[in-house]
């Protein structure tokens, strides 16, 4: 299913936040008002690749909030599951005190409602980026084995945001800070001429 240029789909659920505090309501619409937002949907707590991921993301979470991006996870687990998880040291193989908030989507509608939900059990590892206007820029989807890459999700979000500002559309390897072009046929003749090797 692609949300790409459509309106994410709000939902009300519990969650554990940043501080550790366990709230009931949750409300997706709410806490990313006016901000961006990483919605990254995990398999299960406890598991192998969901905690390498999950902690990639912590460890860079610093640049999500240099660029006003919320982040949050969510799974198929309850809420004490995240707590416990939260609680467990990375050396006995949990994720520690992460910095952004965990929803439980234990009933997963959630997970249905985004399209990521495998055999009816736990969620794909999914990711939306969606933007201040509530509006989903980017979705990927990898299968279980599969971890993601959390500079990719940076580098989407700073080539969405230079796009609004400047105009500009982000070629294939864009980052912040190289040259990027005008959407037209001079724009792409332009910079294929100074920038066709480094592709």
């Amino acid at each position: 299913m692609n949300l790409v240029t459509r309106s994410a789909l709000d939902f009300t659920a519990p969650a554990i936040m940043a501080d550790g505090e366990i709230i009931d309501n949750f409300c997706f619409s709410e806490q990313v008002k006016g901000k961006y937002a990483v919605l990254f949907f995990y398999p299960l707590d406890f598991t192998f690749v969901c905690p390498t991921e999950l902690i990639a993301l912590n460890n860079k979470i610093s640049e999500f909030t240099h660029r006003e991006v919320e982040v949050i996870g969510i799974s198929v687990d309850s809420k004490f599951s995240h707590h416990h998880w939260r609680k467990m040291p990375i050396t006995e193989g949990g994720i520690g005190e992460i910095n952004y908030s965990l929803v439980s989507d234990i009933k997963k509608s959630i997970s249905r409602d985004y399209g990521v939900l495998y055999d009816d059990a736990v969620a794909l590892r999914a990711t939306f980026i969606i933007d201040d206007k509530f509006v989903v820029r980017h979705q990927s989807i990898n299968d279980l084995p599969l971890g993601r890459n959390i500079d990719e999700i940076v580098r989407i979000i700073d080539a969405i945001k230079h796009h609004e500002e400047h105009g500009e559309v982000c070629p294939a390897n864009w980052k912040e800070g190289k040259a990027a072009m005008q959407a037209s046929s001079e724009g792409i003749c332009d910079y294929l001429t100074s920038h066709s090797e480094e592709l």
